[in-house]
Formats: C-alpha cells, structure tokens, sequence
C-alpha cells in the first residue's frame, strides 16, 4: 500500500501551514502526522537547500505519494519545479498537486502540464540568460571591470618591474609586496613582453 506524505511550507514563522493541511485533507488524502512535513523557509529559496524538503526526499520511496497544495512548494520557479518533480518521478514517486486539479505530475496528464512547466522554465532561462548578458554588457560599457583584481595595484606593479630591472630577486620582492612567487613571476612575464623593459628586465634573477 503507497504511503502518502504532505510538504506544507510558509514564508515566515508568523505564518501557520495549519490552511494547507486541512486543503490536503479535504482533498480526500488521509496523512498521517509523522508524514505531514512543515517548514517556514523562503518560497525564493531552492528546493534542494529546504533542510525540511531535504529529509522528506531522504524518506521518499518508489510507491509513494507527495501532496502539495501549490506548484511553487515544489520549488522557486518553474526550472527548480521541473527538476525536482522530474527527481522524484525518477525515484518513482507520484507527486499530486492541489492547485493543478489534484493531478499527478508523474502521470500522462501531468506530464502533459510538466510539458507546460519545462516551456515555462525554458523561457525563464533565456530570459535571465539574456538579462545577465546585458548586464554585463552595460557593465562594461561603464567601465566595470570583471575577474579576479590584481593582487597589487598599478602603482605597485611598476615598483616591482623597476626592482626587477635594478636585479631584485622573485623571492625577496614577494616577501616584500606580501604577495606570491607567482604574482611577481606574472608581473616580470608581462614586463618581459613589453619591448621598454625586454632588455633590462631580461637579467634579472631569482
């Protein structure tokens, strides 16, 4: 016989799952209190970083069955809803949503809505995909630069290039910059390749 588990969730602590409960049970779903799982956590928050949602998946088995009133306890948008749903239906678990009509997802009509679902996720990909990138483009165009800062600055930089020129050793400059090996080795191979310090830096030991 299929065991039949609840996920009720709520935003914040001043709020009650007590409305979800009872919608769960009018649907006609006996739950057992052990499995009626509760939580006050963020609907912005993933289903997969939901410390409640996460020890209901761990007790999940192939024949169960999961109640939500709502898509969105399921996951923070319609991309996080697919893939959990998709999971669960893996893990062969029916999945019953009140507010779709008390279907299950893991059915052939509720994998004609899931159909719906991963539209709807693919849209909000290419859209937070095309956001990001202008963005990032407006970014640029203000000058923002992207990546990991320079270990020391400009002017920083040019006094190493100068000790090395003048025979300063990697070690010793390193030490003294508070800096890595490394970082001074980068600033003397850029140096290298500029044809002002090619010569004088060239000599230069380590």
């Amino acid at each position: 016989m299929s065991r039949v588990f609840a996920y009720c969730r709520v935003s914040t602590t001043d709020q009650t799952t007590q409305n979800q409960s009872l919608e769960i049970q009018s649907a006609g779903f006996a739950i057992q209190p052990h499995r009626l799982i509760e939580e006050s956590i963020s609907g912005s928050v993933a289903a997969k970083e939901r410390p409640g949602f996460n020890k209901l998946i761990e007790r999940l088995e192939a024949g169960d069955v999961l109640v939500v009133t709502k898509l969105d306890r399921l996951g923070r948008n319609a991309m996080d809803v697919r893939a959990t749903v998709e999971h669960l239906s893996d893990s062969g678990v029916r999945v019953h949503c009140l507010a779709l009509g008390g279907v299950d997802l893991t059915s052939s009509a509720g994998k004609m809505t899931m159909q719906v679902i991963a539209a709807v996720a693919e849209f909000e990909r290419d859209l937070l995909i095309e956001r990001t990138q202008a963005g990032i483009s407006r970014a640029k165009a203000a000058g923002k630069q992207f990546g990991r800062p320079p270990a020391l600055n400009a002017e920083a930089r040019a006094d190493v290039v100068k000790r090395l020129a003048a025979g300063s050793n990697v070690s010793e400059l390193a030490r003294e910059f508070k800096t890595t090996r490394q970082t001074i080795m980068r600033i003397r191979e850029a140096a290298l390749k500029s044809p002002q310090y090619e010569n004088t830096v060239h000599s230069s030991g380590e």
